[in-house]
């Protein structure tokens, strides 16, 4: 069924405001390519085929201011000596922030902003050609006014052929329109163009051509859709015929989708999608005759990907994660039946079947996470030019390297780090990294490094920011937080290092000494530690004063299903993510002591520091047995006191709503195959919490807030449970 022009207008936008992010990202790349080579040719031949592409697609939707300023700065990169100015890539990298000023504000519906300032800029390089050279005609064959009016005149092609025309382009082939205007003396014009068709037909293939042979018009001009891998030269030649054909025009096609939206108002869906994932080759003179080099040549569309919302992919991973429930209950009940009837001889083709299931479940579980896995390159690709920026406001030089970005992560977790990594990206500038004069007095090379690096660990990803800059004085860190009334001079003599620098993601906390529009109002790093809290993952710092700093996000490799590590407290049931679980250990309260009024627990000669979420022991139960888990959360080390194992489960985690449970040591609940309902512990909340009690304080307020939410959690999700169990 056809939709609607206003919705089938809507759903390009929508199309288009998604890839236009592409292209302003290679916008930005070029630009900064262009930077470190001026004066290179290619490089601006590649911000023109940018430019132009956005220029198209920008048509097709109906955005004709945004179209308008794209064409003006097209325009101004055709110039002949243009890539020889200094000033193309600041206008580059003003252009890609206009740009995405202007998408953004036709996406939210607000007023456009100023252009004026860009204008007044690309007109400057206009006005300025370079010295003896003259400006380049965007010509291939025929006079320029002749090119025009041919490209006005192009045909209302059908939907089969302008399809024909995208195989062509993802086959690799270039399509041309090639215009031809028969020789007014010549006396059989139809034969003539039958003449010309063969011709042309030697050098490619011909997918169109206008008018028909009865139409009157036929005798004058003939208009050819031509797809092949030879050059305009060669077309040309082939179709200028002696005595029959006058003029040869010969011109890139333009996408379908902006062609198609150049003539009126009736826009070809399909043809927009295709367009949507294929880089539109730019039709330039020096090029067509010398053959397309490697940059200029076409990429291949890959048919076979497809967009997807990803609203639907999480409605699949939603359905699965109910699945995997339905499993949990068909175990339990099959274990019962086991327990009832061990004689039983269905017992086994139950259990081969469950067997069976299982398997099925897994690989559907792991297919559908591998669609939500993106390239963290997706994110690491904007920070270029954000170093450059910042650098600049900063004094700084710096040079960002990049690694590791082939590494996959869930899309939802990359949009959620993508501010904290940020901060920590500005932070290395504007604080890690010194100014070029101080460098090279510390025997440093002027110029500072910063990596990003990801990799994957375990079942984590790992993502670093590292700085060869001053590093982080521990001593500077004490004395301002002493300062701030954060700790007191006695306190702060006994922290180590690690503890001293967690101070730094306190809120307010910075050592910045003036503010700046990057730094010192001490915003930033108590986001990035409350935003990974919310995502059950957590930063380690890892710093050498003079040597650098190196800051370390662990995440986890999805938000959707864990496999998870079952307990109980005080009679309720909790459950921690296994991968954070390095051991379990068996200790009684008598093995416990208390250090500095926080309890400690002596294991293998490691003094580990303890979490207790229940009430401490009473003097009566000093011989009483417990379980202590060894967690990791970030580099250290600690042991969570529980009652009693329940075992490990693959659970699927269930959001909470924030505004019934306001507690962040939860970071999510699900539902057991018998319909008990299970809390998932947000082990770095947990520990930064448990961290401001005393022992005994900490028992009564952490099993306080846990039972509570527990028991919110059992009458909100007991309509939910299998079975209708609360």
């Amino acid at each position: 069924m056809t939709n609607p022009p206003d919705e089938r207008g809507a759903e390009l936008r929508e199309l288009f405001f998604e890839t236009s992010q592409e292209l302003l990202q290679a916008l930005n790349d070029e630009a900064l390519k262009l930077e470190k080579k001026p004066g290179d040719e290619e490089i601006v031949r590649v911000i023109r085929r940018t430019v132009h592409t956005l220029k198209g697609d920008s048509a097709a939707c109906g955005l004709r201011e945004l179209s308008e300023l794209s064409h003006q700065f097209e325009d101004a990169l055709s110039l002949e000596g243009a890539a020889t100015q200094a000033a193309v890539a600041e206008i580059a990298f003003a252009a890609a922030d206009v740009f995405a000023e202007m998408i953004a504000a036709y996406r939210a519906g607000r007023k456009l902003p100023s252009t004026k300032s860009l204008s007044k800029r690309i007109q400057d390089l206009t006005a300025v050609p370079a010295s003896g050279k003259t400006r380049r005609i965007r010509k291939i064959a025929g006079s320029k006014a002749t090119a025009r009016a041919a490209a006005k005149s192009v045909a209302d092609w059908t939907e089969y052929e302008k399809l024909a025309m995208t195989k062509a382009q993802s086959s690799g082939l270039t399509v041309y329109h090639v215009a031809v205007k028969i020789d007014l003396h010549c006396a059989m014009p139809i034969a003539g163009r039958q003449l010309i068709h063969n011709a042309l037909g030697q050098v490619g293939q011909i997918i169109a051509v206008r008018p028909d042979a009865k139409s009157p018009a036929a005798s004058k001009q003939v208009e050819f859709v031509l797809a092949t891998s030879q050059t305009v030269e060669q077309i040309s030649a082939k179709g200028r015929i002696p005595t029959i054909a006058e003029e040869v025009v010969v011109e890139l096609m333009l996408a379908a989708a902006a062609a198609v939206a150049q003539r009126g108002d009736e826009i070809d869906a399909v043809a927009v999608a295709a367009r949507a994932t294929l880089p539109e080759p730019e039709a330039e003179a020096s090029e067509a005759l010398t053959g397309p080099t490697h940059e200029t040549a076409v990429a291949p569309m890959q048919e076979n990907i497809l967009r997807v919302e990803a609203g639907r992919i999480d409605s699949v991973l939603n359905l699965v994660g109910e699945l995997i429930i339905g499993k949990s209950m068909l175990q339990q009940a099959l274990n019962e039946f086991a327990k009832r009837y061990p004689k039983e001889l269905l017992r086994s083709k139950f259990s081969d079947a469950m067997a069976f299931q299982a398997r099925v479940l897994n690989d559907l579980q792991r297919s559908v996470m591998k669609i939500r896995m993106v390239p963290v390159d997706q994110l690491f690709r904007r920070f270029p030019r954000m170093v450059r920026d910042v650098s600049r406001q900063c004094g700084r030089d710096v040079e960002l390297s990049v690694s590791g970005q082939d590494t996959d992560l869930d899309k939802g977790i990359l949009d959620a780090i993508a501010e904290p990594l940020t901060h920590l990206v500005r932070n290395a500038v504007s604080h890690g990294i010194e100014p070029p004069e101080e460098r090279r007095k510390l025997g440093k090379p002027a110029q500072g490094v910063i990596r990003l690096n990801s990799y994957h660990h375990g079942n984590q990803v790992v993502v670093e920011v590292s700085d060869d800059g001053r590093g982080i004085d521990a001593q500077k860190i004490r004395a301002k937080a002493i300062e701030l009334g954060l700790t007191t001079p006695e306190e702060a003599a006994r922290l180590n290092e690690s503890e001293t620098l967690d101070y730094i993601f306190r809120p307010g906390f910075s050592t910045a000494e003036q503010v700046t529009e990057v730094s010192g109002r001490g915003v930033g790093m108590d986001v990035v530690q409350s935003v990974l809290h919310r995502l059950k993952a957590s930063i380690s710092v890892e710093t050498r004063v003079g040597q650098g700093t190196t800051f370390r996000m662990k995440l986890p490799l999805t938000l959707a299903i864990i496999k998870a590590l079952l307990f109980w407290v005080e009679q309720r049931l909790y459950a921690i993510p296994l991968n954070a679980v390095l051991e379990i250990a068996r200790t009684s309260e008598s093995e416990v002591h208390q250090v500095d009024n926080y309890e400690v627990l002596q294991l293998r000669n490691q003094v580990l520091p303890l979490l207790r979420l229940g009430r401490p022991a009473t003097d009566g139960d000093h011989k009483s047995k417990l379980f202590v888990l060894v967690i990791l959360v970030g580099e250290r080390k600690y042991g969570l006191i529980v009652d009693a194992l329940e075992g490990e489960e693959e659970l699927v985690i269930k959001a909470l709503d924030d505004q019934t449970f306001s507690t962040d040591l939860v970071s999510g609940a699900s539902i057991l195959g018998d319909g008990r309902v299970v809390l998932i512990l947000n082990l770095p909340a947990v520990v930064e919490h448990v961290a401001r009690w005393r022992p005994e304080e900490a028992g009564k307020a952490n099993s306080g807030l846990l039972l509570t939410c527990t028991d919110r959690m059992r009458l909100a999700m007991s309509a939910t449970a299998p079975g209708g169990q609360a």
